[in-house]
């Protein structure tokens, strides 16, 4: 999952250098909430019992 949120953030970044800024835009929140997921779900795996 971070690795898609990787590959996003640098989508973001190319759209924004080639001036798509509803790319870059959205690309940027796709990127945001699977790292948001991504914390989440580390910090449950290891608070988690078993």
């Amino acid at each position: 999952m971070l690795e898609l949120a990787i590959g996003f953030f640098v989508l973001a970044l190319l759209a924004g250098i080639l001036g798509a800024g509803g790319i870059a835009g959205l690309s940027m929140d796709i990127a945001k909430w699977l790292v948001i997921i991504f914390i989440v779900l580390a910090v449950l795996s290891l608070v988690w019992p078993g």
